[in-house]
């Protein structure tokens, strides 16, 4: 009997979620708990995918702990919480392309991918649904230069460690990128806001509205 989980790792913790997929197969949840947790820690504050391989007769289960999903992966290597809502009008960090390498070599053991370089193109892909630049481009436009060749001395080196001045690079880059962004989210949040506050005006407020404008532009009679 094979049971599939996602849980935070080291911090599996219990619930009716897990109680309702553990109760059928009738065996002791904090016992699964501890040595879940113990197998994940050193995936600490990540998804992890995990499988239970139980025994129905015995009660007995086996644990077998895969990589987290690559998202997972680039959050971390990134420090950021979680991807972009809005992935075309908002980036939220700037990859370099080792970063990108030392997250595909984590993972190339669980993808199906034939070779480093497919799985390279298949972390810059999650890169574009997440909202996140590499080498200061669309991670979109670098899914062509790999195809183009362009990373092959890198990826061909396996080269994951970003030197002090490129890193300073791509983060100049993108304090800047934020910067227009917080000014254009800034700016259309002010035209929203004017749009609401037009749309509240009551209607008969319009009408003695334009009842002054007309009587204003009336001509005045003279005294005979």
């Amino acid at each position: 009997m094979r049971i599939k989980l996602l849980v935070e790792g080291g911090s599996m913790k219990p619930g009716p979620a897990l109680s309702q997929k553990l109760g059928p197969a009738g065996i002791n949840i904090n016992q699964v708990i501890q040595k879940v947790n113990e197998a994940t820690k050193n995936f600490d504050g990540l998804k992890v995918p995990v499988e239970l391989d139980v025994n129905p007769s015995t009660k007995d289960f086996e644990i077998m702990v895969f990589s987290p999903p690559v998202s997972e992966l680039l959050k971390k290597e990134l420090g950021i919480a979680k991807g972009s809502g809005m992935q075309i009008k908002s980036k939220i960090a700037n990859a370099s392309i080792e970063q990108i390498i030392l997250v595909a070599k984590t993972k190339l053991q669980n993808m199906l991918c034939k070779d480093l370089k497919s799985a390279v193109k298949t972390v810059v892909g999650s890169c574009v649904s997440l909202g996140v630049l590499v080498e200061n481009k669309p991670a979109a436009e670098i899914e062509q230069d790999i195809d183009e060749g362009k990373y092959d001395k890198e990826i061909k080196e396996e080269k994951t460690e970003v030197s002090a001045e490129k890193k300073a690079e791509l983060e100049k880059y993108f304090a800047e990128v934020k910067d227009k962004q917080d000014k254009l989210m800034k700016l259309e949040e002010k035209e929203k806001e004017e749009k609401e506050q037009a749309k509240e005006v009551k209607p008969e407020e319009k009408v003695e509205d334009k009842a002054k404008e007309e009587k204003k532009e009336l001509p005045k009679t003279k005294k005979k």
